[in-house]
């Protein structure tokens, strides 16, 4: 049995199984999922779903959502009955607890690809690091329980892993245009400045694979693009970080040519950092 939730909430065992589709029981499961392991207070799961007001009944809809919800694991072959359910989500103290071996969840993943992302920057291996990164954004179907209603605490979860999404993408375009991969990486930079309008770092990784693609006219209207954006719709100026990138491409400096990892590149943590 395993869940996802770096994309669609999902429930595999042998196969896709249906889980409920009524927005707070996903709700509700989503919540369970993400604190798997962990009693969750039946105080934190009522307000999870009735956040704003809720209603006389929340007690009763709440013990009515969990029976659906053990009546979903229980068509698990893996589970295979009612009462082995309640073995899997157990009733604690005053709340719930949705008890998952290592490996039933996609965050499980994860983290087991996240250990080659550290191996490879302790070793300062660019290819190495290109390949880890990339594993390690491949559990990633979409954005973070996109089908699922998310309130106050699962929010927090979803926004975390979502930073967490990008910072690997930072991290992955970084190393690639150490590779000299600055013009495969046009198409999709191209998408991920469309998609994050005011995300400096992406926008500073663009602009660089522009200029070393010979596009450093494009590169600095990517930049006035971007300033207008921040002046008009947020009040403010680009970073000093984007600036300097700004101020050396028109100025054509030698340090925005590839010179390999002791090279200009150490400028892309700079601006990616913060």
């Amino acid at each position: 049995m395993k869940f996802t939730v770096l994309g669609p909430l999902t429930l595999h065992d042998g196969g896709p199984l249906v889980i409920p589709s009524a927005p707070k029981t996903r709700s509700l499961l989503a919540l369970l999922v993400l604190n798997a392991d962990t009693p969750v207070s039946q105080d934190m799961c009522m307000g999870e779903l009735w956040p704003d007001d809720m209603p006389p009944s929340a007690v009763q809809s709440l013990h009515t959502r969990i029976l659906h919800l053990r009546q979903a694991l229980a068509v698990a072959p893996s589970v295979g009955s009612l009462e082995a359910a309640k073995q899997v989500l157990v009733t604690h103290s005053r709340g719930y607890m949705l008890r998952l071996h290592e490996g039933a969840l996609d965050l499980h993943d994860l983290r087991f690809r996240l250990r080659a992302v550290r191996q490879a920057e302790l070793a300062r291996d660019d290819r190495k690091l290109s390949f880890a990164l990339r594993e390690a954004l491949k559990p990633w179907r979409g954005s973070v329980l996109g089908d699922t209603l998310a309130g106050p605490w699962l929010q927090p979860h979803v926004t975390s892993l979502e930073e967490q999404r990008i910072t690997l993408l930072e991290k992955r375009m970084a190393a690639e245009l150490r590779l000299g991969l600055h013009h495969e990486l046009l198409p999709e930079l191209r998408n991920l400045t469309a998609h994050h309008e005011m995300h400096e770092s992406l926008h500073a990784q663009y602009m660089l694979a522009l200029y070393r693609s010979g596009r450093a006219a494009e590169a600095l209207t990517v930049y006035r693009e971007l300033r207008d954006k921040l002046v008009e719709q947020v009040g403010i100026e680009p970073s000093e970080r984007l600036r300097t990138l700004h101020g050396a491409i028109l100025a054509q400096s030698p340090d925005l040519a590839l010179r390999g990892p002791e090279g200009v590149d150490g400028l892309l943590p700079m601006l990616s950092a913060g």
